[in-house]
């Protein structure tokens, strides 16, 4: 099966030659391989056609974000399989055929994941993406040992947009990654998604890149990590999971302000507050038209989060780790609730 390989650049001239190298070498005669530039001041665009010929590239007059940049240069290509790369996310050897062949192996499967590592490929990156019940997503197993790894290919919560394929159906049929999250946040509204449409997500582990990760980038992402946070509870939950969950959402903004206010993203996290309730019609809109692609019950779908803040990046950050007894006691008592409430699969939209 041909696939298309997406990658969004903006300003990654240091980067991209190295990937598109790596890349190119795996690539068949009739892949495609389109290459978005979100407006870049530097030599990206020079370096991307120097590198892959074979690459179309598109040149958007501004910046369109990951998630738009994703969108566009999707509809640009025609393939079944759509892989998006991030421009800093170098394939090792044998990576394109594992996530291709991956297609056939998990049928049910709408999107996948190559085993993202870092530090020359000693240790993990991510090997697939965590959800806690509060909205918060994080980087599966970050910080350790390759050897952790998953040996075969396991489903996961949802699948990290650095190295992300999607059956071009699916990505389709749930209308692929929503522009206004512009960064961040993205891809775990899409896994989401995916479940809440009966496909599967996994990862690949014999399918490996690397890419090193950095947590800390300013108040912007702060910003947008906790807005899109709101936009994808507020979407993708089903009501009867909503509703329930709602004392320990409101619980969880007064300690979000104590520890944001702590931590110098007060600001930001007062600034997305703010963004959600302006854009609070929106969201109800976009919620109905989530909603009406579940095929699973709200207890099929909280199947999918959890109630451990075990990421070694944001548990300290948000000083949340400490009540992971509590967490996981309310989490055990919405579980049965739904369970025992009976709803089905139309119930609670």
């Amino acid at each position: 099966m041909n696939l298309a390989t997406v990658i969004v650049t903006y300003g990654n001239g240091a980067e991209i030659g190295a990937t598109l190298r790596a890349l190119c070498e795996q690539l068949r005669e009739d892949d495609e391989l389109v290459v978005l530039d979100n407006a870049s001041a530097d030599e990206t665009v020079r370096v991307v056609q120097e590198a892959a010929p074979r690459a179309r590239v598109l040149e958007s007059p501004e910046n369109l974000g990951f998630a738009g940049g994703c969108n566009v240069a999707a509809a640009a290509s025609s393939a079944p399989l759509l892989l998006f790369l991030n421009p800093d996310a170098v394939p090792a050897p044998g990576c394109i055929d594992a996530l291709r062949y991956a297609a056939d192996a998990r049928p049910s499967w709408g999107a996948w994941q190559a085993l993202v590592t870092m530090d020359s490929g000693s240790r993990i990156n991510t090997s697939g993406g965590v959800t806690h019940f509060l909205g918060m997503g994080w980087a599966g197993r970050c910080g350790e040992s390759v050897a952790a790894a998953p040996s075969a290919p396991s489903e996961v919560d949802f699948a990290s947009g650095a190295a992300l394929c999607v059956r071009r159906e699916a990505w389709e049929a749930v209308e692929g990654f929503d522009e206004r999250y512009f960064m961040y946040g993205e891809d775990l509204d899409l896994g989401l998604r995916m479940w809440l449409s009966g496909r599967g997500v996994g990862v690949v582990p014999g399918a490996r890149v690397e890419h090193d990760y950095e947590f800390e980038k300013g108040e912007g992402k702060w910003f947008l990590l906790e807005r899109n946070r709101w936009w994808t509870i507020l979407s993708d939950y089903p009501t009867a999971l909503l509703l329930l969950l709602l004392p320990a959402l409101l619980a969880a903004e007064a300690v979000l302000l104590v520890v944001a206010g702590r931590g110098g993203w007060l600001r930001a996290k007062l600034r997305a507050q703010a963004s959600v309730v302006a854009d609070l019609r929106q969201i109800l809109h976009r919620r109905r038209d989530v909603q009406a692609t579940r095929t699973v019950d709200a207890s099929e779908f909280a199947e999918r989060l959890s109630a451990s803040l075990d990421n070694p990046y944001l548990g300290p950050a948000m000083g949340l780790r400490a009540a992971d007894p509590i967490q996981r006691t309310y989490w055990q008592i919405v579980r049965g609730a739904l369970r025992a409430t009976g709803w089905n699969r139309r119930a609670g939209r």
